[in-house]
């Protein structure tokens, strides 16, 4: 049975390292880096680059789950999950607070970003975000107990390509506020084309 690793939070990089963080415990407890965020060009017109993204690069198929808790004060406040090949291609999918409301926001990014949310009728004390990439597609699902998992969203990312992930927070508006990031773990899926292969060439 392929059982999910928990990642070693130390032995990971920073990409736009906040100036403030801590690991303990496999937690990640960051102060989210002041009008930060990842987006290019569409519907605003500019692009953005510089959240903190704490990572680690995969390769092949995997699944990527975290519990995330948040503070969030300002508008557009997020943390969650990113799958990164470059600047120019990645998902980033958690909670994102918007005009006093929670939302389960996605953003893909191919040289432009589009973005998509599901409004939440209540406020959740914590999420867990999962994201499964197999081939050229990556699907995001959300829980609120680690249990029952519910799809958000499918997504094309290149495969064949090795992608940083982990764990991200932007506060494109704010002065900034406090995330955490609990029970990160990344597991390898077994390789659906070999498996296909075995079967037909049995």
């Amino acid at each position: 049975m392929n059982k999910a690793v928990a990642q070693t939070l130390e032995k990971m990089i920073w990409f736009n390292e906040p100036a403030k963080w801590e690991i303990k415990n496999n937690m990640l407890n960051m102060s989210v880096t002041p009008q930060s965020d990842y987006w290019r060009i569409s519907h605003y017109g500019f692009t953005v680059d510089d959240a903190p993204f704490l990572y680690t690069t995969y390769g092949g198929e995997f699944e990527a789950k975290v519990k995330i808790k948040g503070n969030y004060k300002a508008r557009f406040d997020q943390a969650g999950l990113m799958l990164r090949i470059d600047k120019e291609n990645y998902i980033k999918a958690g909670i994102e607070y918007v005009d006093g409301k929670y939302n389960l926001s996605t953003v893909v990014t191919h040289s432009t970003s589009d973005w998509s949310v599901i409004t939440l009728d209540k406020t959740p004390s914590e999420v867990w975000i999962k994201a499964v990439r197999r081939l050229d597609a990556v699907e995001i699902f959300y829980s609120f107990d680690d249990k029952n998992y519910i799809m958000m969203r499918n997504a094309h990312l290149q495969d064949n390509s090795p992608v940083m992930v982990g764990l991200m927070a932007a506060c494109p508006d704010g002065n900034g506020f406090n995330a955490v990031f609990e029970n990160f773990s990344v597991k390898h899926l077994p390789d659906q084309r070999r498996l296909q292969w075995l079967e037909n060439n049995k």
